[in-house]
């Protein structure tokens, strides 16, 4: 069995939740796209536990956790991350986290020319705006990538004599078509070249050849959860380009990043925010430059896991989901922190986009028509009243339920999960079989 977790909208929409709430039935939970630009926060018996690149697996603690081929690694990210995990109490982390041995290495020096292209990019734009990365490195490492001129983890941990040799001569030669690109910039490569000779021991036992490991674990009927990154809106094909991220986040990362067969796939869960959030710039149709907006992010706690950037906050955006539905296939859907929504009398839903009156079939791929789009909302009634203490769906407000209702019939798939509140328990079930 191979079921998979997507965010359906700009990220942020609480796949951590749903991953956790699953992983106790899974015996794998891997990760197939982005690296430690991601942001998963858990709450477990009141104990905050923040992710970034590991699989949130990890909380189970009979759950094996993979990082596959499409993930890019800061190692120093990776090793700080685990540290921080066991230090809270999660047991027997390392010998349950397995990397690929076919994923990217990210370097300090990606990170460093992250920052410099979000500068030029500043520079270069007439309103001074950039991408609104979150200068982890993640799209250079990409770049590096798609050249082939980047470096995986085998080339590391290789264990023949002349490995490390040719691992340095790579190394600087990357390390100076960074610095011929950007202009020459200072950078102590010395020490993070004797870190990484360091991370050449440290990091072996977390090797594995991934497409073995994910392919002898189907063969086995292992129950098998893949934890996606970012969301659908950020996918480098399918998103809001240029403002996205620098991976496949929809469903095609989950196969290339992990080396698996479609027709292994069998649940695709997409994780749905009541409302819409995004960190970032980039174009954002029902965004609440208003009271209401500052409502919802105030009340929601809207702040990025990873960089702790303030989220820009508006309606449900229906014309999204619906797109997102369409690429991604979900099967059914989990809508979180429908709590936040409990004070509103009323919620208005944005239902189709139109530009001088002439309705569009589909978001559009093209910023300079989106950004002249009228969005058409459809109100709601509000339900005004306190759900964050409710123990089933069936006890949800009728008003609730309607709401939740209304986005099952718009995009043609179940709810079956509902987020009240920020603990482990409060997410509400609801049977769709």
């Amino acid at each position: 069995m191979v079921n998979v977790v997507l965010g359906s909208q700009w990220g942020d929409e609480g796949k951590g939740k749903l991953v956790d709430l699953l992983v106790g039935h899974y015996d794998i939970v891997a990760r197939c796209a982005g690296g430690n630009n991601a942001g998963h926060t858990i709450v477990v018996d009141g104990v905050k536990y923040d992710f970034h690149m590991l699989p949130s697996g990890l909380v189970n603690p009979n759950c094996q956790n993979l990082l596959g081929n499409g993930v890019v690694i800061h190692v120093p990210s990776f090793f700080q991350e685990l540290e921080s995990l066991e230090k809270k109490g999660l047991p027997n982390c390392r010998s349950r986290l397995f990397i690929s041995s076919r994923a990217h290495l990210v370097f300090d020096f990606h990170q460093r020319t992250d920052k410099l292209r979000e500068l030029e990019l500043a520079g270069r734009s007439k309103d001074g705006k950039n991408i609104g990365t979150t200068g982890k490195g993640i799209g250079p490492a990409y770049s590096t990538k798609a050249s082939r001129s980047g470096l995986r983890v085998h080339h590391l941990v290789n264990d023949d004599p002349n490995a490390w040799e040719l691992f340095v001569t790579k190394y600087m030669r990357l390390l100076e078509t960074r610095q011929e690109r950007y202009g020459h910039f200072d950078y102590d490569y010395e020490s993070e070249l004797a870190r990484f000779k360091q991370y050449r021991e440290t990091l072996k036992p977390f090797i594995v050849d991934s497409v073995s490991f994910i392919h002898n674990a189907i063969k086995a009927n292992k129950k098998i959860l893949i934890e996606g990154a970012n969301a659908l809106m950020l996918d480098i094909d399918f998103g809001t380009y240029p403002y996205v991220t620098s991976s496949s986040t929809g469903i095609g990362g989950v196969i290339t990043g992990l080396g698996i067969p479609p027709r292994s796939i069998d649940e695709v869960y997409g994780v749905v925010k009541a409302y819409t959030t995004r960190v970032g710039e980039g174009p954002f149709p029902t965004e609440q430059l208003n009271d209401e907006g500052d409502k919802l992010q105030t009340i929601g706690a809207e702040y990025g896991v990873t960089t702790g950037r303030k989220r820009r906050c508006g309606w449900l955006d229906l014309v999204v989901l619906k797109y997102s539905t369409l690429i991604n296939g979900y099967t059914s859907l989990n809508i979180t922190k429908l709590d936040v929504l409990d004070t509103f009398k009323e919620i208005p839903v944005g239902v189709s986009y139109s530009i001088d009156g002439q309705e569009l079939e589909s978001f559009p791929e093209d910023l300079m028509k989106l950004g002249k789009v009228d969005v058409k909302y459809v109100t709601l009634p509000g339900w005004n009243e306190d759900i964050t203490k409710i123990a089933s769906y069936d006890e949800l407000p009728q008003k609730a339920k309607d709401y939740l209702k209304y986005i099952e019939d718009f995009v043609g798939v179940p709810v079956e999960w509902v987020g009240t509140g920020p603990a482990r328990e409060s997410m509400l079930h609801k049977d769709i079989k």
